[in-house]
């Protein structure tokens, strides 16, 4: 039995950022009664809720969610470990409803994930050092040819990642990926993908990032940054964390720095729904894609959720 076959139900909103996959998951789980569980890698930290744009307190004490503000920022999440924690929730609720844009986790969710040995602390250390001394181009290219290829130079985490890896296994990180995994078994997948038109999307992440720096954005980043965070950790790149420490040193106007995070935004969400429209997740039949421009309603109509509610409950 695989993800598309038998089993109990399981949803998966995904879509880029600020397309609507919070409310309409919270539209769902109300009339479902499920649970709605994270699958964004950023709103999995502690810090920078505002930011980061995780559920509201409001909306966490109404409805149950999971896997939201769970790990500091000093201890980095990453694939392998949210699936695990995922399967861990889906097995203690009712009707699971994932909720994210993080493509990377929902894959190996669904497809797997290469069972790749604890490099050790000598290893890490290692890659660490070797990072900070030479740059990441320069370890890039101490890389084993398949991970390269695989990797850009200017992806420091990544590289480093891979490096220890190499050197901690004896085999690269590629060959590791290559070996055949199992996939998500005992449950009936179905999944609804939000695609807004692209000028709406930017407008959308125009008038959001503008409600952040009204909820406090500012403050909570200069906090974060008081912290003295390493400048590697993946939360330092959430977008609007670069561009509003540009302006607290001084580099940018707050107009500037506006700009520059919905450009930047607007950007990555092409990467993700051009990634969402290249990879299977579902078969066809288990898959609602939303991309009309009257699709997208503040808040979707009782007739639309009625309709998610039928797709979500047939047999197929």
């Amino acid at each position: 039995m695989d993800a598309r076959e038998g089993g109990r139900r399981l949803l998966i909103i995904a879509g880029p950022t600020a397309s609507g996959k919070s409310a309409l998951a919270m539209a769902l789980a109300a009339r479902l009664g499920g649970t709605i569980i994270n699958a964004d890698a950023m709103q999995c930290y502690q810090e920078l809720r505002v930011i980061t744009a995780r559920p509201s307190f409001t909306d966490e004490a109404t409805l149950p969610h999971r896997l939201y503000g769970v790990r500091a920022a000093a201890q980095p999440a990453n694939a392998a470990w949210w699936r695990e924690a995922a399967l861990g929730e889906m097995q203690n609720c009712e009707i699971p409803i994932l909720c994210g844009g993080t493509g990377m986790y929902l894959s190996a969710l669904i497809h797997g994930i290469a069972e790749i040995p604890d490099p050790g602390t000598a290893a890490r250390l290692a890659a660490r050092e070797a990072l900070a001394s030479l740059g990441a181009a320069a370890v890039h290219a101490m890389l084993d040819a398949p991970t390269a290829a695989r990797l850009k130079p200017q992806d420091s985490q990544r590289v480093a990642r891979a490096y220890e890896v190499l050197i901690g296994t004896g085999m690269g990180l590629a060959a590791w990926q290559n070996i055949p995994r199992s996939g998500l078994s005992g449950w009936q997948c179905r999944m609804i993908l939000l695609d807004p038109p692209r000028e709406r999307l930017r407008a959308a992440i125009s008038v959001r990032f503008a409600a952040m720096l009204e909820a406090g954005a500012i403050p909570e980043v200069a906090d974060f940054l008081a912290t003295k965070p390493g400048p590697d950790l993946p939360l330092m790149r959430a977008h609007g964390v670069p561009e509003i420490a540009a302006f607290l040193r001084g580099e940018a106007t707050l107009t500037e720095a506006t700009a520059r995070a919905v450009l930047a935004t607007y950007q990555y969400t092409k990467r993700q729904a051009t990634w969402f429209r290249h990879q299977k997740l579902v078969e066809n039949e288990n898959l609602r894609i939303i991309n009309a421009e009257n699709d997208f309603q503040t808040k979707f109509s009782e007739s639309y959720i009625d309709d998610f509610i039928n797709f979500i409950n047939c047999d197929g």
